[in-house]
């Protein structure tokens, strides 16, 4: 029996009072082509547990499974080994159905993991204050620009065009509520990323700067004429990292003079998890932006007995829930994969870490030399960590991801899917490389890819 706590005036009373006429007006932003007319077509409405079971696993056995075959997707998510010691912990009691933070008094684990979580985020992005988590790397990139928005009181932001285009996306989004001034690009296909180009938008309105850091097709650069040209202009520079990984091997945002840096914690600890939940990662390199960061923010402190303690700090619990007062509508954070990336991380340490990194670049170069020999195939990048963009001849990567898939091989993400439209990049496939990738791997990879390349356009 379904539960309907809301009697039909009650709906009513909550129609009046928010200005719509009916429950359907609360859907008019999605499009009528994606809105049900009926019953779902071809979908008994009901079946028994088993047949339930039966159906989906059939279709379940359909999919190809990253660590069954050769796997080459990046692009904002990426596969690691988790140790499973890592799933062991969050699994624990005293983690799985920790009480909220907000009663220190009885959450003094969850607010310690928290607080030693913050301080490996601070030090991995080279910045001072990190706070608990966001939801995921997209939405702490729109928080940065909001929290921009309140330091500077300016309302426009420079996206650089290797932005991921989901991340941009969000932010253009949620722009349109704010009234903010979203200034985007698209990609420069080359080499190096076009940095003079992007400094050249900076103007005296803008309220910050988003680059991302290694950007989409996986380049990387040293950005502190970026952040010269940001600071010279009064604007803040908002760095985007989705491979934390890299920074085991990459110079930190912080550490080139970016102002808040955010990005996606997924890769330490956390599975693919069919792409989520994730983690939201965002810090700020001066300690007066503290005030203006979203979310919460662990303190250390002492009781009254002089014995160290952990409170949630700087924020109140009016301040998530009164709109007029908050810095944003985030009400909490993404704990128990903040433990995973905590627990991950604490298992690997900076010299981990920095192993883990130099193992990832290592596969990542001996793919990106082999696949450049490949006949019609060329690497476009000059520097990168463990993802590339290739350049292929003949069918669109679209077309060569799908034919791979095929032949058991997940080759890579279309930059063509990312940027429909985009004619400059329909031929453009982005690879990445971890440890998880074996030589043999590669070797299947190239020789897959060599075969369809060579096959004519349909």
């Amino acid at each position: 029996m379904r539960y309907l706590p809301l009697t039909d005036t009650d709906r009513a009373d909550m129609l009046a009072k928010i200005g719509a006429a009916s429950i359907d007006d609360l859907f008019v932003d999605v499009p009528e082509v994606a809105q049900l007319d009926g019953p779902i077509r071809d979908l008994p409405m009901h079946a028994s547990e088993m047949a339930v079971e039966r159906h989906m696993k059939a279709r379940a056995a359909k999919n190809l499974v990253a660590g069954e075959v050769p796997f080459f997707l990046g692009a904002g998510a990426y596969r690691h080994h988790v140790p499973a010691s890592v799933d062991a912990v969050i699994q624990r009691g005293e983690f799985l159905t920790a009480y909220t933070p907000y009663q220190p008094e009885i959450a003094q684990g969850t607010l310690q993991m928290l607080f030693e979580f913050q301080t490996q985020v601070a030090r991995l992005y080279g910045c001072a204050v990190a706070n608990a988590s966001l939801y995921d790397g997209s939405t702490a990139c729109w928080e940065a620009v909001a929290m921009a928005t309140r330091v500077t009181k300016r309302n426009r932001a420079v996206l650089s065009g290797a932005l991921h285009p989901h991340y941009a996306q969000v932010v253009k989004t949620m722009a349109q509520f704010t009234g903010d001034t979203i200034a985007d690009a698209q990609p420069a296909i080359q080499a190096e990323p076009d940095l003079s180009g992007l400094i050249a938008r900076i103007d005296d309105d803008t309220a910050c700067v988003v680059v991302q850091y290694p950007d989409i097709l996986g380049r990387v650069s040293n950005l502190e004429e970026v952040a010269a040209a940001a600071h010279a202009k009064g604007a803040l520079l908002v760095v985007v990292n989705t491979e934390p990984v890299a920074l085991g091997a990459c110079l930190s945002p912080g550490e080139m003079g970016a102002d808040i840096v955010v990005g996606e914690g997924q890769s330490i600890g956390v599975g693919l998890q069919f792409g989520g939940p994730y983690l939201g990662l965002f810090a700020v390199r001066d300690p007066k932006h503290v005030r203006q960061m979203p979310g919460r923010l662990c303190g250390e402190t002492v009781d009254a007995e002089g014995k160290r303690g952990f409170v949630l700090t700087l924020s109140t619990r009016e301040q998530h829930i009164r709109r007029e007062k908050a810095t944003s509508n985030i009400c909490t954070n993404s704990g128990l994969c903040a433990l995973a990336f905590s627990v991950h991380m604490t298992l690997l340490g900076e010299r981990g870490l920095r192993e883990l990194a130099a193992e990832n670049h290592r596969l990542a170069c001996i793919a990106a030399d082999r696949l450049a020999k490949v006949p019609g195939v060329r690497l476009l990048n000059h520097a990168f960590f463990n993802e590339f963009t290739l350049m292929l001849d003949g069918k669109p990567a679209r077309e060569i991801v799908r034919d791979l898939a095929d032949r058991g091989v997940l080759g890579g993400v279309s930059l063509g899917r990312l940027y429909p439209g985009v004619r400059a990049l329909e031929h453009a496939l982005l690879v990445a490389v971890t440890e998880t990738t074996t030589e043999e791997d590669i070797e299947t990879l190239a020789v897959e890819l060599e075969a369809l390349v060579k096959e004519p356009a349909q």
